[in-house]
């Protein structure tokens, strides 16, 4: 029997979207009426057909009730804690505490360069800011977890008492803990809750929100001649599983954000593809983040070596996945995210 996948496509924006959405011909997008779609693809391993919205009821009947499931979830209004989520996405600010990050590693690895670094990106219209220290860039070492806490810690102590909203990235479970009790606020792992067998009990436990986030192998290994079957239908039963775990491991809110993991042993043409198709994941019924910034694809297609040269790659991916409702972005450049982002919503909405 055949598995069958949702992809919303063929998208409005703005007034087109609502008059569209009023005379019945479109589907609001995560219950936002000013970005909606008129048509899906339904996919299988062997095959894809695009078909408008208004024919779903001439399907099969299991594949009917199927496709219209999947529409409940592509449809409503997403949340993730205290944020809701509108046309312009909620942007993460990256800030690593590593000597060895691929853009920005020894920039701001000091509390006083740190602590001035968040105060600037929330000015400019970051709303989380995810701290790290551990750098897991493809060929990355990795380092203990007494390491990597005494590289975040004073940041983490500094900030315990402000409101920022604060992620902190590691895989962990050890270090997790030491800073939840520093008041932070969400948790993304990038291994997919995969490396460290101990997270899900701490994420139990504490009942923190946190980011299911898609890599292929280890950080050393990730970029050797990575494979898929299908790259869009692998990340996506992937994300199935980890829902299934959490669920199963008693853990039972929402606050649960989803990233393909752009970069995360995928080469050029598997991250294009994931881009491309990032719509698909709506249908899981969790917000979608992206993870684009200053990443080598961009480099790859533009020839620009130097990772800070490439936020003209970082801003296009952004505006891309802004079109296809993606509500978070990480991203370095905070500054020039968030204005493109105002120009190209007062252009389109």
């Amino acid at each position: 029997m055949y598995k069958y996948y949702t992809r919303p496509c063929n998208f409005f924006f703005g007034k087109s979207s609502i008059i569209k959405i009023n005379n019945k011909r479109s589907l609001p997008l995560n219950g936002n009426k000013l970005i909606s779609f008129d048509s899906i693809e339904i996919i299988t391993r062997s095959n894809k057909k695009i078909i408008n919205i208004n024919k779903i009821g001439n399907l099969k009947k299991e594949l009917k009730i199927k496709i219209k499931n999947d529409l409940k979830n592509i449809i409503k209004k997403k949340k993730f804690n205290k944020f809701k989520f509108s046309t312009s996405p909620i942007l993460m600010g990256i800030l690593n505490m590593t000597p060895d990050s691929f853009s920005d590693g020894g920039k701001y690895n000091k509390t006083g360069l740190a602590y001035t670094r968040i105060k600037k990106m929330v000015k400019l219209g970051c709303s989380i800011i995810d701290i790290g220290g551990e750098s897991t860039r493809p060929g990355s070492k990795e380092v203990n977890e007494i390491i990597e806490w005494k590289r975040v810690s004073g940041i983490l102590k500094k900030i315990r008492r402000h409101k920022y909203f604060v992620s902190l990235d590691t895989r962990k479970s050890t270090v997790m803990e030491k800073g939840i009790k520093n008041n932070i606020c969400m948790i993304n792992d990038i291994s997919g809750l995969n490396y460290d067998l101990n997270t899900i009990n701490i994420l139990k436990k504490s009942k923190i929100p946190f980011v299911i986030h898609h890599s292929k192998g280890l950080p050393k290994n990730m970029q050797i001649k990575p494979k898929y079957k299908n790259i869009i239908l692998d990340i996506y039963d992937f994300f199935e599983e980890r829902i299934k775990y959490i669920r199963s491991n008693g853990i039972n809110h929402n606050n649960i954000i989803l990233d393909p993991g752009i970069g995360f042993g995928k080469d050029l043409k598997h991250n294009i593809t994931l881009m491309r198709n990032i719509s698909i994941f709506h249908s899981l019924g969790f917000p979608v983040m992206l993870g684009s910034s200053r990443k080598r694809f961009i480099k790859d297609l533009s020839g620009v070596n130097d990772s800070e040269q490439r936020i003209g790659g970082t801003i296009s991916s952004s505006l891309y996945a802004i079109m296809q409702g993606v509500q978070i972005l990480r991203v370095h450049d905070v500054n020039e995210v968030n204005q493109s982002i105002k120009v190209f919503n007062s252009l389109k909405f």
